[in-house]
């Protein structure tokens, strides 16, 4: 099976019962798809991050729900099993709010069936409905991101534009074109000569083994780099723009994204890079304002920092390797807060693009004032 071939979630053939995922923490070495088909599976893809990236996160929750539906067709008491399932499916990640987003949708939703019959359906069309809008919202981020890259084209005479990323937010973060990769990958097909710096993006390297992966697989040119490379290369103009996904945005326009994004985002202002966070409106928190200190910033655990998984080409299998003294303890915040001052260049919505402020974000979604 190759990754062109397939989304990211989706329902195995002949059997709408069992939701497929690929197995994100194997890549890029081996590509291995997992069933789920219960809400314990489901919170476990998600918390051990088998699937994620937010919008993957909220579509893989969204298809929770309907396993807890019928899960909660069968229990002996319906309401007290559907309400601890939604809970646990809550908990499996605190930072995203895609997933608490999806999991509201579906609620509305399936409040509105009389039988856990027609609940467990109303949850299904639900999730293909969440897929199929995330879709075509990441095409449109693209849309209204391709202009940003055209013009920096046009500056260098059609010379490469140089884009740095952090983390992953491509399509193995969403279902098919991804956030930041939609405006990239639209820019490539037209022939607009791109080239991306891939920030490994530690603890877990979903730059070096996941945003690098999927762009050899739709053949764009980039280079992988440590973390700590950014800022060397914007002194030295190696870099036109960054562009970051975004797992949280305040209704002001502060951005949570993978630990390390605020870093970059103090290099590019220092250099005069324009900074950029592509989001589905999706991940708007229309609720908050104080990004430091009203988003949950997840603590995950530290062998994620103490240890590593490579591949070992003698023996053709992923190995896990102790980098630090085993004594030595670690600390693995998940997340930064940037700012909104820090988004130079602005934010890239399915809608347009805007100032990162309060002001911008109601100018493209007025329904939120």
């Amino acid at each position: 099976m190759q990754y062109s071939d397939k989304r990211t979630i989706w329902l195995k053939a002949n059997d709408p019962s069992t939701v497929q995922v690929i197995d994100q923490r194997r890549l890029p070495h081996e590509f291995i798809v997992e069933d789920l088909q219960t809400v314990e599976q489901t919170v476990w893809a998600i918390k051990e991050m088998v699937v994620r990236g937010a919008p993957l996160i909220g579509a893989t929750a969204a298809y929770g729900m309907y396993f807890a539906c019928l899960e909660a067709a069968k229990a002996a008491n319906p309401e007290q099993y559907f309400t601890k399932a939604t809970q646990d499916l809550r908990n499996s990640r605190p930072t995203a709010i895609n997933l608490f987003w999806a999991i509201e949708r579906q609620v509305r939703a399936i409040n509105e069936g009389n039988s856990w019959a027609q609940k467990a359906q109303i949850a299904f069309h639900t999730a293909n409905a969440i897929i199929e809008e995330d879709v075509e919202i990441c095409r449109m981020i693209g849309v209204h991101g391709l202009p940003i890259i055209e013009q920096l084209s046009h500056q260098k005479n059609g010379e490469v534009v140089n884009i740095l990323t952090h983390c992953n937010a491509g399509r193995l973060g969403c279902i098919e074109w991804g956030t930041i990769s939609s405006p990239i990958y639209q820019a490539h097909q037209k022939g607009i000569k791109v080239h991306v710096w891939v920030d490994e993006t530690r603890p877990r390297n979903q730059g070096s083994n996941l945003t690098a992966w999927e762009l050899s697989q739709a053949g764009v040119p980039h280079t992988v780099i440590v973390d700590n490379t950014g800022g060397h290369l914007m002194q030295h103009g190696l870099v036109d723009m960054v562009i970051v996904g975004t797992d949280r945005t305040t209704r002001v326009g502060d951005v949570a994204n993978k630990i390390g994004t605020y870093l970059k985002a103090l290099a590019a202002r220092d250099n005069q890079v324009p900074f950029y966070v592509a989001l589905p409106s999706s991940t708007i928190d229309w609720e908050i304002r104080d990004g430091l200190k009203e988003i949950p910033i997840e603590e995950r655990s530290q062998d994620e920092v103490k240890y590593i998984y490579g591949w070992n080409e003698n023996n053709q299998q992923l190995e896990k390797v102790l980098l630090t003294p085993k004594e030595s303890p670690a600390c693995n915040y998940g997340f930064d807060v940037t700012p909104a001052r820090l988004v130079t260049g602005g934010l890239i919505t399915e809608r347009g693009v805007c100032v990162a402020s309060e002001a911008g974000l109601l100018g493209l979604f007025p329904e939120k004032r």
